[in-house]
Order: structure tokens, then C-alpha cells, then sequence
């Protein structure tokens, strides 16, 4: 059971990263940091927080705090320019410390203790807690995409008005 959860949340993450990633790649470099009023996000702005909070959460997992002294949580929300390429690569290294920590985990791992911001949780507690944060920002980023490009979208799911020929190739 241990194992399924760990190859399951593993499989989440992926997916999650994945459907980001084909938004993001959408958007022209002009329109990654386009907020629809200033006290919204851009995608700029929640690839920097959630690189951030990967990097907090996963470095030294085991052994410190989730909430490093060293991270500034208020800079991630602030709107600077940032190019593609630098975004990428703090996209990359946060994704690359969390998968780190997930490809180490063992089935006796997933009840062991960490904490964050001094409060005490199982690694399971951890990892779903991370889970539904990424999803979260990952659903944000999609729909600031949809909004950003409007009607050059093109859709990560089933077209709109396509479900009775999506679910006729699958039998339904």
C-alpha cells in the first residue's frame, strides 16, 4: 500500500508539473508576467513562489524546518522582470529538490515526522499538503494562460463541446 501512495503522489506531481509547463509554453515571453489587475498574480510571479516553496520545503526535508530562514517569501510575490530562461531554471531546480526527495522515499519514510513552521507532520501529511498547494498554482497558471491568450488557447483537456466524441473513443 506504502508503495502505491509514494508511485501515486509521484505520478500527481508529474502530471501537475506537466499541465503548468504546456500552459506556460503557450505564453509568449511578453505576456509571462501579465497580471489582470495588480493585485493579481502573473504566471512570473507564481513560478517564482513555487520554486521558492519547493526549494524551502524539500531542502534538508528531513533534518530542518520546511520554512528556511533564508527564503524570502514576500520577494517570490513581487513582479519583476524576469527572462524565460531564468524562470525556467528556478522552476527546474524546485521541481528537481522536491523529485530528489520523492524518488529517495521508502515505505518506512512516509510516517516519519518533519516539520514546518514548527508545526509537526508525517511525511504523508507533508506531501499532500505539498500536493494540493502545487495543484492549486498550477490551476492558477493555467487559467491566467487561458485568460493571457484568450482565443489562440489551445485546450490541455477535452475541447469544449468534444465529450461526446472523447468518451465514443473510449467506449462510453
Amino acid at each position: 500500500m506504502e508503495n502505491n501512495y509514494i508511485r501515486s503522489v509521484k505520478n500527481q506531481f508529474t502530471q501537475y508539473k506537466a499541465l503548468a509547463e504546456k500552459a506556460i509554453d503557450q505564453v509568449p515571453d511578453e505576456k509571462i508576467d501579465w497580471q489582470f489587475n495588480p493585485e493579481t498574480n502573473s504566471i512570473a510571479i507564481i513560478v517564482k513562489h513555487m520554486a521558492g516553496n519547493m526549494l524551502s520545503r524539500f531542502t534538508d526535508f528531513y533534518i530542518s524546518d520546511g520554512e528556511k530562514k533564508w527564503r524570502d517569501r514576500d520577494a517570490e510575490f513581487e513582479n519583476e522582470k524576469l527572462s524565460r530562461e531564468r524562470l525556467k531554471a528556478l522552476w527546474d531546480e524546485g521541481w528537481a529538490c522536491l523529485f530528489q526527495v520523492l524518488d529517495g522515499l521508502s515505505a518506512a519514510d512516509l510516517s516519519k515526522i518533519i516539520v514546518i513552521r514548527k508545526e509537526e507532520h508525517t511525511v504523508v501529511e507533508a506531501l499532500n499538503r505539498q500536493l494540493t498547494h502545487y495543484a492549486y498554482h498550477a490551476g492558477q497558471i493555467i487559467f491566467i494562460a487561458k485568460m493571457a491568450l484568450d482565443s489562440q488557447w489551445k485546450t490541455l483537456s477535452i475541447a469544449k463541446n468534444a465529450s461526446r466524441e472523447f468518451n465514443a473513443t473510449k467506449g462510453l
